[in-house]
């Protein structure tokens, strides 16, 4: 390990188990979720720069929550349980108009007739539950892109779908098909999604095998990013400020930084930092400067509290 990655490493671990740890009028280290008697996982997480709210999506049931970033607890926004015919949940983001956009993962698999996605506005109003018409669609993360669409990733197949409203009319369609040049693997295939640098592509993270894929937002050709020796297996959630790449690896437990070229063909690896080995993180977003990872609980039979959303600053 480099100089930089070991003293990022520290940093960052110092940060995890509470070394310098904020004093009460600084913002919480972490956030707690609500959760269920009966053991609650979770997996992604939008946030909304406007309002300083987050949102986390809940897998067992499919609630959502939602916190701010200056209060140490979330609580329940949406109700699950088939609310909406959402039994679990997935990615979600958050538009420029305050809009929630969630991802449903195998929820239209496991219930027939089912949404695969849903849109709700700030309010929690629902706006739109839609199916993508494509047999065993896991949805699993999304992005907004400067159309003002949205993106979402199949963990099945190598597909984007784009969700956009027009004149209060909502619309899915597959947007790119890559079955000719991602080949699907075993485990989960396309997952986290964040636009290049300079907005002209969709950059995708394929965990199982540890690629990131560009998706050109004008043509729709697909092709791998150069990442050298960049070590990307179980690649989950993906955050992106400027020119610099957060890639959260699960079950790896690391927290990889890169740098993207501008146009998202190349990548290069700056640190691979190891996370809280007690914790597997999925998703992150960048909030005022810090990282807010989810704690999944996915590495429990049975998870048990403390449910937390956790925040650290990011290596660089």
């Amino acid at each position: 390990m480099s100089v930089r990655s070991l003293s990022a490493a520290l940093a960052l671990s110092a940060a995890l188990i509470g070394v310098g740890a904020p004093t009460a009028s600084a913002r919480p280290a972490s956030y707690e979720l609500p959760g269920d008697a009966g053991g609650s996982k979770f997996e992604g997480i939008g946030y909304d720069v406007r309002t300083q709210r987050f949102y986390v999506s809940e897998t067992t049931g499919g609630e959502i929550h939602r916190g701010q970033l200056n209060s140490t607890a979330a609580t329940e926004w949406l109700r699950g349980d088939g609310t909406d015919g959402r039994w679990t949940a997935r990615g979600v983001t958050v538009d420029s108009e305050g809009r929630v956009y969630v991802a449903g993962g195998p929820n239209g698999i496991d219930h027939a007739g089912a949404p695969d996605l849903w849109v709700y506005d700030q309010s929690g109003r629902l706006l739109a539950a839609m199916r993508t018409g494509v047999a065993n669609a896991f949805l699993n993360d999304v992005v907004i892109g400067p159309d003002g669409a949205a993106y979402f990733t199949n963990s099945n197949a190598p597909q984007v779908f784009r969700v956009a409203e027009r004149n209060g009319e909502w619309t899915v369609r597959t947007w790119v098909d890559a079955t000719a040049t991602i080949p699907t693997q075993t485990g989960f295939n396309l997952g986290g999604i964040v636009l290049s640098p300079d907005r002209s592509a969709l950059v995708v993270a394929q965990g199982n095998v540890g690629k990131l894929w560009r998706f050109d937002l004008g043509s729709g050709k697909v092709s791998p990013i150069d990442t050298g020796t960049a070590e990307l297996v179980n690649a989950d959630g993906l955050v992106r400020n400027g020119d610099q790449l957060w890639v959260v690896r699960n079950f790896s437990r690391v927290l990889t930084t890169l740098t993207l070229s501008s146009d998202g063909r190349t990548a290069t690896l700056v640190s691979a930092t190891p996370t809280d080995p007690s914790r597997v993180f999925t998703t992150a977003k960048l909030a005022q400067g810090r990282l807010l990872l989810v704690d999944s609980k996915f590495d429990e039979q049975v998870a048990v509290p403390p449910y937390q959303v956790v925040a650290l600053t990011p290596p660089r």
